[in-house]
């Protein structure tokens, strides 16, 4: 109970905030710009953050960024279902034997969070227990989270 209460005491002074990422993707001139904004946040917070070198304080940093992502993902995710059945609504009105891309989506969307969940938990077990274990995982959340969103948001505009 008092490790436990050390390390939320410490959570607590990670000083997160997302506006690094968002500035950097805000002036993005493409994609591959936008995917270098990945972890900018993160970055800066593990160097505003007393203890953002100490395990603890990584995995705040990085569970910070990849939240902001996980955040903009459901929204580009909902977005784009909702024009995919929009689509699907109007391809059947017109008799199309076309394929549904609503349920497409959400197959493929449910396979990435199988996929992601896989990828970062081989990533944390290649510390073979080890204290980098937790901030290599919540690396690879942040990553994959932040592509995946971008993947989607690419293809909603």
């Amino acid at each position: 109970a008092l490790l436990m209460a050390g390390t939320s005491v410490m959570a607590q002074e990670v000083q997160f905030s997302s506006g690094a990422t968002a500035a950097c993707v805000a002036g993005a001139a493409n994609q591959d710009a936008k995917r270098s904004c990945v972890g900018t946040s993160a970055q800066h917070c593990m160097g505003a953050t007393p203890d953002g070198s100490t395990t603890v304080g990584m995995m705040g940093c990085l569970d910070g960024e990849r939240s902001y992502w996980d955040q903009r993902l459901n929204r580009a995710y909902k977005s784009l279902r909702a024009k995919a059945e929009e689509l699907d609504a109007e391809m059947e009105e017109l008799g199309s034997a076309a394929p549904k891309t609503a349920p497409a989506l959400r197959d493929m969307q449910r396979a990435w969070i199988k996929y992601r969940d896989l990828a970062c938990d081989w990533e944390r077990i290649q510390w073979g227990g080890g204290t980098g274990a937790g901030p290599a995982a919540a690396q690879c959340m942040l990553e994959l989270t932040a592509q995946q969103m971008l993947f989607l948001n690419a293809r909603g505009q």
